[in-house]
């Protein structure tokens, strides 16, 4: 990292209405850095990348390329001033090649304006090669890549437009472990190629990993900047929250037992999805009052061994069973009436209603539990549920009447927890339960789920988040390849052996 400052950005100011998402905000990044961004939700991280990315327009304020002052309207004009930004949601075609996606509407053309393939084919080897993947054929489907791969085309389409900075926003937020280590290594391989990146993350622990610098924004404003190599996590999280968190993943209370099996899940297999099966043979229990957690790679069938046990997706066989009673469960109408829920990993497809209200949100699943003896909705008696939800789980908002949509992140994950624990669950299955959310809400999260174990409800959590799975759960399962290979106590567990059990030898880079 060199001390020339390559872009500066000095009082920047940006309203919508009744919000002041910057005020007067400064940030500085340096020639050969990783610069990392960090704040809670609705800080004004994801507002300052849109101006700097020139989808917003700014207030006021200044920004200065090279020591030169310069505007940008739009993404085209940032990308033409060095600026390229790899927004969270991925903006790949599945069905287009990798070349088609990385040179979308800019493929080379010969003298007749013809596509050239063979040039197109041979700019694209040139950028995988960047990343070790150049074994990859540049004309295979995106549809076919893991998201591991998906993540880094995405990186080398902004990269294919000869950036000087490159912003990458929550970049890890699909990745597993072995991923997100390839990704820094290949982050690092770019910064000795003089590149430069704004680095946003709610993950802590990967600003230590891979950034030089930290700049925190709190509520619009710019509260501190500092070397990574001067500060701890303790620091990040007190100038992020304007409060100190002490033990983030809390611990279960003397109160809080571990009673007796309530929840099995036997021999479950998944039907063929081309050559194999999603996932093969699984078998679990979970006790009253327990959290598992549930780990493995991308891909390992997590997710999808969790739709088809409350219905969701089709199995060819196994049995699921609750306070020993065989259940089934054909819908997740049939999983919520055997009050078995599950908190998806997509909240917004697959979890809220964003175009409805925080209220009509938070009794969706449960509906017939306000109605009276004659079928009709009691309007009161929800309202009442919606505000007792809202002042339990801590949701910032100014009515149980706004629109989820207009929520933050962490606010939205909040309204989805609370639709689960409204079916009064005996089994709670969590997917991802604080992916994309800060620190403040990952913390009110585990407590609320910590309080919920000690009413003794079971509580399965799928996570690729290590630090959380070790954090949160009194054991963990890993899964590979479909299959349960690891039971384990949580208690003494370390990342690097459920790593190993995940990827069953040594990960390798993004070609094997």
């Amino acid at each position: 990292m060199s001390d020339t400052v390559l872009l500066q950005a000095k009082g920047i100011v940006k309203t919508f209405p009744g919000v002041r998402a910057l005020d007067n905000v400064d940030f500085c990044l340096r020639k050969g850095e990783v610069h990392a961004l960090v704040g809670e939700n609705g800080a004004g991280k994801s507002t300052l990348m849109l101006i700097l990315g020139g989808v917003y327009k700014p207030d006021s304020g200044t920004i200065y390329m090279e020591g030169e002052k310069f505007e940008c309207f739009t993404p085209h004009e940032a990308n033409t001033k060095g600026i390229s930004v790899v927004f969270q949601e991925l903006s790949l075609i599945p069905s287009l090649s990798i070349a088609e996606n990385i040179f979308a509407n800019r493929q080379p053309t010969n003298k007749y304006n013809i596509i050239d393939k063979k040039k197109l084919y041979e700019d694209t080897r040139a950028l995988l090669k960047l990343f070790e993947m150049d074994c990859v054929d540049p004309s295979m489907p995106v549809s076919r890549l893991s998201i591991a791969n998906q993540q880094v085309v995405e990186i080398l389409k902004a990269i294919s437009f000869n950036p000087k900075v490159l912003i990458l926003d929550e970049p890890t937020s699909s990745l597993t472990e072995p991923e997100i280590k390839q990704l820094f290594k290949n982050i690092s391989r770019l910064k000795d190629r003089g590149y430069s990146f704004i680095y946003i993350s709610h993950h802590l622990s990967e600003i230590f990993e891979i950034a030089d610098r930290v700049t925190v924004l709190r509520d619009g404003k710019h509260v501190s900047e500092a070397f990574v190599k001067d500060i701890d996590e303790d620091y990040l999280i007190t100038n992020m929250v304007g409060r100190a968190i002490v033990n983030m993943y809390g611990v279960r209370s003397p109160s809080s037992k571990i009673g007796k099996k309530i929840f099995e899940v036997k021999h479950l297999t998944g039907k063929k999805q081309g050559p194999r099966r999603t996932f093969d043979d699984i078998s679990f229990s979970i006790r009253e009052g327990e959290i598992v957690g549930l780990s493995g790679l991308v891909g390992a069938g997590r997710t999808e061994t969790a739709r088809a046990i409350i219905g969701a997706d089709p199995k060819e066989s196994g049995e699921v069973y609750l306070e020993g009673k065989k259940l089934t469960i054909k819908s997740p109408k049939d999983a919520i009436k055997n009050r078995i829920g599950y908190l998806s990993e997509d909240r917004k497809t697959q979890g809220l209603i964003t175009r409805f209200s925080i209220r009509e949100n938070s009794v969706s699943n449960h509906l017939e539990d306000f109605s009276n003896g004659f079928g009709f909705i009691e309007d009161g008696a929800i309202t009442q549920y919606a505000l007792k939800m809202k002042d339990d789980l801590k949701i910032a908002c100014p009515s149980v009447h706004q629109l989820v949509r207009n929520l933050s992140g962490g606010n939205q994950q909040k309204v989805l927890l609370g639709t689960w624990f409204g079916i009064g669950p005996k089994v709670l299955i969590v997917d991802e339960p604080t992916r994309g959310v800060d620190v403040g809400v990952k913390s009110d999260i585990y407590q609320q789920l910590r309080k919920l174990a000690a009413s003794n409800v079971a509580i399965l959590m799928i996570s690729s988040d290590l630090p959380e799975i070790l954090g949160v759960s009194d054991r963990i399962l890993v899964m590979q390849n479909g299959k349960i290979v690891g039971d384990i106590p949580a208690k003494g567990a370390t990342e690097e052996q459920v790593i190993s059990l995940a990827a069953g030898t040594e990960a390798g880079g993004l070609c094997e």
